[in-house]
């Protein structure tokens, strides 16, 4: 079992000055640890339009090594525009994993386009940089992974990892549309491709995680450690409606494995949970792990699903078992 110690919000989209394209949302938090800094990416929103429609991009803010909870910069300008007329990034170029690939930083990425009987489609989008993570290009107009015959409604959320000289893709697939409050409701679960160059990837085409709160619960940000022999994954899960809610938002989840394919849920191990009160007391979500000078962290968001921020903390133990 994991023992987390939450170290508190650490950013604040609100509190940034002089962007106006970076007013709300810090989501799915990636780090990129450097030699003085440790760059955060993730996702954020300027004001909605006249029509209540956002869009998303993607920004990066910089933490002190020392002290994690010291912001050093904040970057200047998106990392990707939105897309051209009629791409699948139109409306969203959403930063949602970012690693090093040799000499450059491989980011992946949500690509939103609107449609009319369900609010959106998404694809999954990639991206590269060849000045150490400070700006990036598409690698082409078009999704890295799309829809296909077993998985028809989208792609979203993708976190990728590098074990034993093969590149892993996690991500959630769309399963089904359900009926919502006065909207449609996206269902979705987590799979799995593989890729020798991090670019050309083939799916394993199943969920990989079982469901556990209802049939139609939806799981997403699945992010892997390798940890104590073990693979570790955390990853969030929530109703499939009425989850804007303490009752039915997102909580973090956790499974393990031996082989990167096969899965033990056990949620009771994920060891960090909503708080008390404060920022998120409703609901925790989009775990992202890393480590840092032998320290094990995790960036995660929380009430609104980001909507005031990220924010931290540091696992203190963890107590291995037979079933773990």
């Amino acid at each position: 079992m994991f023992h987390w110690k939450k170290l508190g919000k650490v950013f604040t989209p609100q509190d940034v000055q002089g962007r106006s394209w970076l007013k709300e949302f810090a989501q799915a938090p990636s780090a990129l640890v450097l030699d003085d800094v440790v760059r955060v990416y993730f996702a954020c929103r300027p004001p909605a339009d006249a029509a209540g429609n956002y869009v998303s991009l993607s920004a990066f803010v910089e933490l002190n090594r020392n002290n994690l909870s010291e912001i050093v910069r904040i970057s200047e300008n998106p990392l990707l525009e939105l897309g051209e007329l009629g791409t699948f990034d139109e409306f969203g170029t959403y930063f949602t994993s970012v690693t090093r690939k040799e000499e450059d930083v491989l980011a992946y990425y949500v690509g939103y386009t609107r449609c009319e009987s369900v609010p959106f489609t998404i694809s999954i989008g990639a991206a590269i940089s060849r000045d150490g993570g400070e700006t990036f290009a598409r690698l082409g107009n078009g999704p890295a992974l799309s829809c296909s015959l077993n998985e028809p409604f989208f792609l979203t959320v993708p976190k990728i990892r590098k074990f034993n000289g093969q590149w892993y893709l996690w991500y959630s697939a769309g399963k089904k549309w359900v009926a919502g409050d006065g909207r449609p409701e996206p269902v979705y679960q987590i799979r799995m491709a593989t890729s020798a160059d991090a670019i050309n990837w083939k799916k394993l085409d199943r969920n990989i995680i079982p469901w556990k709160i209802e049939e139609n619960e939806c799981q997403a940000s699945p992010d892997v450690l390798f940890f104590e022999g073990k693979y570790h994954m955390f990853f969030c899960y929530r109703y499939s409606v009425n989850y804007r809610c303490k009752e039915g938002g997102y909580r973090i989840g956790y499974a393990c494995s031996d082989d990167l394919v096969n899965w033990v849920r056990d949620d009771s191990k994920a060891g960090i949970d909503i708080s008390e009160e404060g920022w998120d007391s409703e609901m925790v979500s989009f775990p992202h792990v890393f480590e840092l000078d032998g320290d094990v962290y995790m960036l995660y968001l929380g009430n609104q699903m980001g909507k005031y921020g990220f924010g931290l903390a540091r696992l203190e133990r963890y107590e291995a078992d037979s079933g773990n």
